[in-house]
């Protein structure tokens, strides 16, 4: 069965950390990552900063100065955000082995802080024990924060509960989410059967993780 796993590791055994080091207030994430022959990998990357501050000029000089990349493109700017290509160069095996040797799909690659995280798809459990073995062998970290088997219900696809699922489809088709409101929590409330209070936990933390997943941020537990 396919298997899903979140994992972080050190940007100085992965990729940027001298760009994160250089400009301490960015925050990348990956909208792809592809193989792109031998040891590299080429993604397009979001690069995204809170405060807008930051000179693009100054974060697009950083990285074409990090020695861990090359062909460093400016797709778009953004303000406080901006799209890259490029391919990375330094210390990717990690990444190369996952998606030509272990056939996994990278779902999600993001920083935090001075770390990445990644968020992996592997067929099987046989080709998961295959990345902890390259790991061990090369001398690479990969603290792995979740496992799961892949759910192929609506619900277990978004990583929802199925109250969760429930309660946000109800109040989608109902027009909650309209503006003017097409119910109110205490109609959805007697709909489903269940108190205003626990309804209203279930969409605020349905919605939290509905935007971790489609953010690349980790959502908060359960």
């Amino acid at each position: 069965m396919a298997t899903t796993v979140v994992g972080r590791l050190p940007a100085d055994e992965f990729a940027l950390s001298a760009t994160l080091r250089a400009v301490p207030d960015v925050a990348f994430r990956a909208e792809r990552v592809i193989e792109a022959g031998g040891d590299t990998v080429m993604p397009l990357l979001w690069a995204h900063v809170d405060d807008g501050t930051l000179d693009g000029s100054e974060l697009t000089e950083a990285l074409r100065e990090d020695p861990t990349t090359d062909g460093v493109t400016l797709l778009g700017d953004f303000d406080d955000e901006w799209l890259y290509r490029m391919h990375w160069t330094g210390h990717v095996e990690l990444l190369v082995h996952m998606i030509t040797q272990s056939k996994a799909t990278v779902l999600r690659a993001s920083t935090v802080g001075n770390q990445w995280e990644l968020r992996v798809l592997y067929p099987n459990r046989e080709s998961l024990s295959s990345t902890y073995d390259f790991c061990e062998a090369h001398g690479l970290t990969f603290d792995v924060q979740s496992v799961s088997e892949m759910d192929v219900t609506p619900s277990g696809r978004y990583g929802l509960t199925d109250p969760q699922y429930e309660a946000l489809v109800t109040a989608r088709e109902a027009g909650y989410f309209q503006v003017p409101r097409g119910a109110s929590l205490d109609d959805l409330a007697d709909d489903l059967g269940v108190s205003h209070q626990a309804l209203s936990e279930r969409i605020r933390r349905g919605t939290d993780v509905l935007v971790g997943e489609a953010l690349l941020t980790q959502p908060n537990d359960e």
